[in-house]
């Protein structure tokens, strides 16, 4: 890869990512705060995510693989979604505003494979390239947040109250309109199909025909696990601005970037730690830590109890890295070649589309269950649900999965391991 087309993709994950990170974080304090919105309607807002999830394998399937370019896909879907963001800037109600985050999400989230596939196509070893790429993305995140909290200070109380965290819409859309006129510079990625005719069924799409892995029960608690404990995440994504805001921690939109600083950091340990201890213990720490943090929440507050939130926010890394990049590995090494790629999108399909649309309905229910006639929820409440949730999860996958794939590839290796010494 050349030093040109490095800097290039580099530029387009952090942009990419900056895009996401400028209005995400801070939606439901938006809605809450500006839109007067409820739970159900904060649930109905970040469930589009969801429905983008579900809708993103036929618009890369039947239309980016096959017909187009990636890099023009790329730049027209973030020029559309430019002006689709400002008209969630400007947005006076949450009926107004709702058919355009739909929209957005829907054209938003299949960029996040075609950015991928303009990465991919410009390397020789994705393994030990793409991670130097994708790490921007992460570092693109994290510079939203701290221009939200540190540089505007959007989410700051005042801020908040004269109606300016709408500003993040409008950084958003200059942003986008940046990355949508700048993909056309990235290198050229035609599509994949060869044969633009070449039937392809809905089935292979969508990483349906990967249902046969299901008949591997260990496969299928971990299924089962990737589904339920999204829905813990749907909480953290919904509620956690918005109760960092309203418990009075200052720049909360920054402070939650110590989240993807931590997502790096446990990134890099991860292999040792799936080294020494295996797959079984490692997705084991991986949910036990969404238990953990959520306790922290419930318990902490802007006060003496800063430190709690804060580590909660930190855990971030272990929560993700942990459980969802560990099942995208163990993923890989049970499909085998014929349905690597139809594997790693049923997974994607089941978390971040059934998974977390579950969850963040729950969550609206929860939200809206525990709000006061002030406007403020029993936040202790709303955080011990999720928690317990991630426990029965986590109880469920230890008593029944029993890594038997594992175990048997460590028998092996200290077999070999054995007779080389005998040898010797």
């Amino acid at each position: 890869m050349t030093l040109n087309n490095r800097f290039k993709l580099s530029l387009m994950m952090f942009l990419e990512f900056f895009v996401w990170g400028s209005w995400y974080v801070t939606l439901g304090t938006f809605l809450g705060n500006n839109l007067q919105a409820n739970g159900g309607q904060l649930a109905a807002a970040f469930s589009t995510q969801s429905i983008g999830a579900i809708v993103a394998p036929f618009i890369i399937g039947l239309i980016a693989d096959r017909f187009f370019n990636a890099e023009k896909i790329l730049g027209i879907s973030h020029l559309i979604g430019a002006g689709l963001m400002y008209m969630m800037y400007v947005s006076e109600s949450f009926v107004t505003f709702y058919p355009y985050v739909l929209i957005y999400m829907i054209i938003y989230m299949p960029t996040l494979a075609l950015v991928n596939s303009v990465s991919f196509n410009q390397m020789k070893d994705p393994a030990k390239e793409f991670s130097t790429i994708r790490v921007w993305g992460t570092v693109g995140w994290i510079a939203s947040g701290l221009m939200i909290s540190f540089f505007f200070t959007w989410d700051s109380a005042a801020s908040i109250g004269e109606g300016m965290l709408s500003n993040t819409f409008l950084m958003s859309a200059i942003s986008s309109v940046v990355l949508g006129l700048f993909a056309f510079t990235l290198p050229k990625t035609p599509p994949v199909a060869s044969n633009k005719d070449e039937k392809q069924s809905i089935s292979e799409i969508l990483g349906l025909d990967a249902l046969k892995l299901l008949k591997d029960k260990d496969f299928s608690v971990f299924f089962l696990s990737s589904i339920l404990i999204c829905i813990p995440l749907a909480f953290y994504y919904q509620n956690a601005n918005p109760f960092l805001s309203e418990v009075g921690l200052t720049n909360p939109t920054g402070k939650m970037t110590i989240g993807q600083v931590s997502e790096v950091l446990f990134l890099l340990l991860m292999p040792f730690f799936f080294k020494k201890f295996g797959l079984k213990t490692t997705l084991i720490v991986g949910m036990l830590a969404w238990v953990v943090r959520y306790v922290m929440f419930a318990f902490g507050d802007a006060g003496e109890g800063t430190y709690l939130l804060l580590i909660g926010i930190a855990l971030h890394g272990i929560c993700y890295d942990f459980f969802f990049v560990s099942g995208q590995i163990y993923t890989d090494s049970k499909a085998g070649p014929k349905y690597k790629s139809s594997a790693q999108g049923l997974i994607t399909l089941a978390t971040y589309g059934i998974g977390m649309l579950i969850g963040f309905w729950i969550a609206g229910i929860v939200s809206d269950f525990y709000l006061l006639e002030n406007g403020d929820h029993v936040w202790k409440n709303i955080w011990l649900i999720p928690s317990g949730i991630a426990l029965l999860v986590t109880v469920i996958f230890v008593v029944f999965f029993k890594d038997n794939d594992f175990i048997k590839a460590n028998a092996e290796r200290n077999s070999l391991k054995h007779s080389n010494v005998v040898e010797k």
